[in-house]
């Protein structure tokens, strides 16, 4: 795994390494800040208004940078201050942003669009993006420094948008399938989903073009790898585990290339789209460099997350591994005879909190892509299974109380199932952290009838 790895890192600098340059002074860009646009609603301003939920970069004890945004002419420009730059002005507040709740003020005219107009605006097509500052790196120095984005940077960003396309194109002939994931996001009001409103409809539409290609272009490395160590006379388990991990790795990085993750200037780095169990709107986001040495998310990172769990597990001997046997079964319809368990121990869904096979859509469509060549029985369907699922969907036929009764006598037969496969002087332990009484109820419900 180390070693095709570190092939595949090697292999996709070569091919688009070029599309983020080092600066002149050596300095790596690790990331990008990109805000989306909308043009004010206003008949006698029309100005582009950039959508920033705050203007901070960096929001520390000892420093503090923020970007500061001035009106020249219609055009809304910036630029940095703080710690290591210009004076930050004493009456701006880096906190206040241009957008809240999709309710959007123009800092040209001082008009404001409201929600609903904003949302039609994405729906349209009429909203954009623009690149507005340049995160870097300097080897041998420590922390970040930032810069505005030039022409220069929007000019590799458009090139690499072109070369996308061509490789797009020659994949989808290649493989069969289209490279970036085409398959349909969940309905809209889907619990946990707002990006639709924004015109957002399909996976793909949650990345930019050069986060698209970086990911296709790592896919596209890792499906070689098992041809090559089947050559190498490695028999086919262990070729496919071994491109199995690797393909972990593209699923990870998936989490923090698009443009759902947001710049933490407490941190400085950028967040991943599931900070929490939804995938909701950002106004504005960056874009990693995955090439980059440092920073969460980039392939180095993940890769390294992925390797450190093998290196633990290479040291279990053989005998000792045989203690332990891991499957994938219903909670309905465990493949246990009667009181065959010491113990049951089971964390069940929270009710109406978490649509968890909606979310795993996430990774699904990428791994398909990876290694679902290796896995046919795994990827059968466009996206996961849904229709055994123990979640109280509202969004489905017969609203919240059809979900809510689904979820009781699901949760029960499950309960009755633990019952049956654990001895009789078994334990179970069922952990439930819901906050709402009526998923308490219905808890303790299926608790009682199984």
């Amino acid at each position: 795994v180390k070693r095709w790895g570190d092939w595949v890192l090697k292999e996709a600098k070569e091919e688009i390494g070029r599309f983020y340059p080092p600066d002149d002074d050596g300095s790596i860009p690790v990331g990008y800040i990109w805000a989306r646009t909308i043009p004010c609603q206003n008949p006698s301003c029309w100005a582009e208004n950039p959508l920033m939920r705050q203007f901070w970069l960096a929001k520390k004890e000892d420093k503090k940078v923020s970007l500061y945004p001035f009106v020249q002419g219609k055009k809304v420009n910036f630029k940095i201050v703080g710690t290591g730059y210009e004076k930050m002005p004493k009456d701006f507040d880096p906190e206040k942003g241009t957008v809240s709740r999709a309710i959007a003020v123009c800092p040209v005219c001082g008009s404001t669009v409201d929600d609903k107009t904003t949302r039609k605006l994405f729906q349209t097509g009429e909203a954009g993006q623009r690149m507005v500052a340049v995160v870097l790196h300097k080897p041998g120095e420590k922390g970040k420094r930032y810069r505005l984005a030039t022409d220069k940077d929007l000019e590799i960003f458009n090139s690499a948008e072109r070369y996308f396309e061509e490789k797009r194109a020659k994949l989808r002939e290649e493989w069969g399938i289209d490279p970036v994931p085409d398959e349909e996001l969940p309905p809209k009001e889907t619990l946990g989903f707002r990006v639709q409103r924004y015109g957002m409809l399909r996976w793909g539409d949650l990345f930019n073009s050069r986060q698209k290609l970086a990911l296709i272009t790592f896919t596209e490395k890792v499906r070689v790898i098992y041809k090559e160590l089947i050559k190498e006379g490695h028999d086919d388990e262990y070729a496919r585990a071994a491109v199995s991990c690797l393909g972990l790795v593209i699923s990870r990085m998936a989490d923090f290339e698009t443009s759902l993750g947001a710049w933490h200037p407490q941190w400085e780095f950028s967040t991943h789209v599931f900070a929490r169990q939804a995938l909701q709107m950002t106004w504005d986001y960056s874009e990693l460099n995955p090439l980059s040495p440092v920073l969460t998310g980039t392939f180095t990172s993940m890769f390294r997350q992925v390797l450190r769990p093998l290196e633990h597990i290479s040291h279990i001997s053989k005998n000792k591994s045989k203690l332990s046997c891991v499957k994938q079964a219903s909670a309905t319809e465990l493949p246990y005879p009667d009181e065959y368990f010491d113990a049951v121990f089971t964390d069940p869904p929270y009710y109406d909190n978490v649509p968890y096979s909606y979310l795993s859509d996430f990774f699904y469509v990428w791994l398909k892509r990876s290694i679902g060549d290796l896995y046919p029985e795994l990827f059968m369907t466009p996206l996961t299974p849904k229709s055994k699922e123990i979640v109280a969907y509202s969004h489905n036929e017969g609203g919240f109380e059809a979900g809510k009764r689904y979820f009781e006598e699901m949760l029960k037969k499950s309960f009755q199932e633990m019952a049956r496969v654990l001895k009789p002087n078994g334990i179970a332990t069922i952990v439930y952290t819901h906050k709402s009484t009526s998923g308490w109820e219905t808890l303790i419900n299926s608790l009682l009838e199984s």
